[in-house]
């Protein structure tokens, strides 16, 4: 077995891992970092071939990638193989783990919504009394939130809003189109606001950790990467009882090595932090590790046309643009069958329309499709899931993948409060789109399966109390004081949001925290 040695051992190479060897590198701390997939050629990976060139025409291999809706045969080389590394769960219950074992993760395809959690998030229980509090607050996070939406060139317009806190933007003043005006004007008469998006701009195309942290932390010469490795198990010394490296496996050549280190990071996403953990055995003297599985709501939303749009009508200063409807719900009044609330991205589009929206065929639809081209305006629906201890992730002792290490069993489903949220926002966009004068084509209540939104969260949450709780507030193990977990895990609770900010935020803070205590001698 061949060993190494690192200062600091980062396992995960996302926005998370990403965030953390840049802060330490820059402090002078040498990082020797592990991912499970190769380093990506943008060029050479993403070249499209032709479908007549593919076996299955670019539709999907049966049974590879099941439940990875995003993908076809063109992006197959991008999803984790789930023959390879399979997960199981009730039948009854689908989840959908969606995963890239890439060098730079799942950052690569970020949607780049850039949002702030609030204090409505943050201190919820106190809000309504479910659940639990983070041990921070937004003004915790404040400042490690400026100085990513600095890094990542968050663009976006200040609202005021508690629900949607403002943030370090790079301000967006463009004019709204007509079709989002009238969509505004209904919004006031039914108290709903619409806001500008949020959206990291990043730089050359991209706004992942590859391109906006790692290079940072190569150019200090403390960093090491190490590609194509998967890490089984995290070790312990026996006499100190603390974190002292990984044991892991080349991905090829199935080869075994270990590394020796002083601080081990978990950064691997929500999930795989957590049955890495599972598997070594470690850090649950609470009996919470992989329960309070959380995600967002999506699926439920709205189709709509423009009526003077249609027929080749459509202009520029009529069509385009997008808008988010911030959580408008459970703020200053109470919902009448669900707590907390969601976000509904709106677009005003001049692309062609859906066929599923038309209840027609051949010529007919043909007709319908010509006719309502340009004139598209949707909304989508971002909801809280709420957390409950039974929704949680366990080891599955009678499955491995393809280098032995025991996978992941997910138990989780959907409850009433999330069912009737995706009702009201339905609803909701229903009475907006009506009001503005737009025709309503079609209208979907059913969320998609949870995991849809690849935005696993929970299962290694935060707290005060280590008999309730993972990790403290800077998320560092209380059992384990070398060991960190700097991924979505961490989460109390997941609010509407896209939870990338708020992983880099918290991800930056605990790095900082991290270089502080090693300073001092603490770890």
């Amino acid at each position: 077995m061949t060993e190494a040695q690192a200062d600091v051992l980062i396992i995960g190479s996302g926005h998370s891992g990403g965030m953390v060897a840049k802060v330490l590198t820059e402090k002078g701390i040498s990082c020797l970092m592990l991912n499970a997939g190769p380093i990506v050629d943008f060029q050479k990976d993403r070249e499209l071939k032709p479908a007549y060139e593919l076996p299955y025409r670019g539709f999907k291999m049966p049974g590879r990638l099941e439940h990875v809706f995003q993908a076809t045969e063109f992006n197959a080389n991008t999803w984790v193989d789930e023959k390879e590394v399979p997960y199981t769960y009730d039948q009854g219950n689908p989840y959908n783990w969606v995963r890239v074992r890439l060098f730079g993760g799942r950052s690569l395809f970020w949607s780049r919504q850039s949002f702030r959690l609030s204090d409505y998030e943050f201190k919820a229980k106190d809000h309504d009394g479910f659940g639990d509090n983070w041990p921070i607050s937004l003004a915790d996070l404040a400042p490690y939130y400026s100085r990513v939406e600095e890094i990542f060139r968050v663009s976006g317009h200040p609202d005021g809003l508690p629900q949607y806190p403002d943030g370090n933007f790079v301000v967006n003043d463009s004019p709204w189109s007509g079709s989002m005006q009238r969509f505004i004007a209904a919004g006031k008469k039914l108290n709903v606001p619409v806001c500008k998006p949020r959206s990291a701009m990043g730089r050359d195309g991209l706004a992942s950790s590859i391109n906006l942290l790692l290079p940072d932390a190569i150019a200090t010469g403390k960093f090491t990467a190490v590609p194509n490795v998967v890490v089984r198990q995290i070790t312990i010394d026996k006499n100190s009882g603390l974190a002292n490296g990984a044991l892991f496996v080349d991905r090829h050549s199935r080869r075994e090595m270990s590394v020796n280190a002083r601080v081990v990071i978990l950064a691997a996403g929500c999930l795989e932090s957590t049955r890495l953990l599972l598997n070594s055995g470690l850090a649950n003297s609470s009996g919470v590790l992989g329960h309070y599985l959380i995600d967002n709501v999506y699926g439920p939303g709205v189709v709509c046309s423009v009526p003077e749009a249609r027929d080749g009508k459509a202009t520029p200063d009529l069509m385009g643009g997008g808008a988010l409807i911030p959580r408008f719900r459970n703020i200053n009044t109470k919902a009448k069958n669900f707590i907390r609330g969601y976000a509904l991205n709106v677009s005003s589009s001049t692309r062609p329309m859906d066929p599923r929206n038309f209840a027609a065929y051949g010529a007919d639809l043909q007709k319908k499709l010509d006719s309502y081209q340009g004139s598209g305006f949707s909304m989508g629906m971002m909801g809280e899931v709420l957390s409950h201890y039974k929704h949680h992730v366990s080891i599955d002792k009678n499955v491995v993948d393809a280098w032995d290490i025991p996978v992941l069993h997910v138990e989780t489903s959907y409850t009433d409060n999330e069912f009737n949220m995706a009702r009201d926002a339905v609803d909701t966009g229903v009475a907006m789109a009506e009001a503005a004068g737009f025709e309503v084509l079609s209208r979907n209540y059913d969320p998609n399966p949870p995991g849809y939104s690849i935005h696993e969260l929970g299962t290694c949450r935060m707290g005060d109390d280590p008999k309730t709780s993972v990790l403290n507030k800077w998320n560092q193990s209380h059992d384990i004081k070398n060991l960190y977990v700097v991924d979505g895990s961490s989460f109390v609770s997941s609010g509407w949001q896209n939870p990338t900010m708020t992983i880099l935020a918290l991800s930056m803070r605990a790095a900082e925290h991290l270089a502080e205590e090693m300073r001092q001698g603490n770890v």
